[in-house]
């Protein structure tokens, strides 16, 4: 696990992602209740809180969705929502969402199409794959597609014209950003 993170450090793959002054793309997805939800209806509130998730097998994304419903009061308070975006299907995400009791919708990025444009999506190498199905992580199957692909965890802020204001990403799956250094984030947008 740690070779296939130098390997995509190596790649490039966190500077070839979207950054801070991007626009973010648009996207209509399913949440965990199997209902429509769409990036400009959302907007049109106020700004989002992103944040790419890999799955309900990994325990630090686990961790990450606790941590973001820990702060979801003060999100809500300064006029922002969270929304998680995971190319699980909405079984897994339902489940999951019943039971860490989360006040924020999980979104089912089928074929990490939305992660795609976010220039997050990685393919797992070959010799990580027999390993994560001895852990019993079939993500054939939770993500319903042959290829082994992830998103790299990642936290936007995007403001509501759709602009990114803050990008957090890491191609180590066990470095996530801090809840308060996205409430800061947040401030200083919404001022």
């Amino acid at each position: 696990m740690h070779r296939a993170t130098a390997d995509l450090k190596a790649l490039g793959i966190e500077q070839q992602a979207l950054k801070i002054g991007d626009l973010a793309p648009s996207f209509t997805l399913f949440n965990q209740d199997h209902l429509e939800v769409s990036s400009s209806d959302l907007l049109r509130q106020g700004p989002l809180v992103m944040s790419f998730f890999r799955g309900h097998w990994l325990p630090y994304c686990n961790m990450e969705l606790e941590a973001l419903q820990g702060i979801n009061s003060e999100v809500r308070a300064l006029g922002a929502q969270i929304i998680v975006l995971t190319p699980e299907l909405e079984r897994y995400t339902r489940a999951l969402h019943t039971r860490l009791k989360l006040t924020f919708d999980m979104l089912t990025d089928l074929h990490l199409k939305t992660a795609e444009q976010f220039r997050l999506v990685f393919t797992l190498p070959e010799y990580l794959r027999d390993l994560y199905k001895s852990f019993g992580n079939a993500l054939d199957r939770f993500h319903d597609e042959p290829e082994f692909r992830l998103p790299i965890p990642a936290r936007y802020v995007v403001e509501k014209q759709g602009i990114i204001r803050a990008a957090d990403l890491n191609a180590d799956y066990t470095v996530r950003p801090e809840p308060s250094k996205t409430l800061r984030q947040l401030r200083i947008l919404t001022g």
